[in-house]
């Protein structure tokens, strides 16, 4: 299992986590398009050469961005960041994958029941 991060302007975040669950990544069990989300700032400065989505060569940027995680089976790992590249607005998104262990062991315990008697 490997996991996904992806740094998305905000109003691009929900297209981005449609794409990467339609690519397989965030399958937990019977539950698909699973993902965790965080609102944050993004900076950057577009250097020369650069086509910015948002901002102007040479001066520094801020936007209002989302990281989005989401885990996946490693066999699917080029059609998801492939699905999350074709889906984000920028020119260059930055992201990033690694390993997890998503692996239980033993059995979970069952919920303990909070009536009294």
């Amino acid at each position: 299992m490997d996991c996904l991060v992806i740094y998305v302007p905000t109003e691009a975040a929900h297209a981005v986590r449609q794409a990467i669950g339609d690519a397989g990544a965030g399958r937990l069990g019977n539950y698909s398009h699973c993902s965790f989300s965080l609102e944050g700032t993004g900076r950057f400065t577009p250097l020369p050469g650069a086509n910015p989505t948002i901002g102007t060569v040479n001066v520094p940027e801020e936007a209002p961005e989302t990281r989005i995680e989401a885990i996946y089976p490693r066999s699917r790992r080029n059609a998801v960041v492939d699905a999350a590249l074709s889906a984000h607005p920028y020119e260059t998104p930055a992201f990033m994958t690694f390993p997890v262990d998503a692996t239980t062991s033993g059995t979970r315990p069952r919920p303990r029941s909070t009536q009294t008697g």
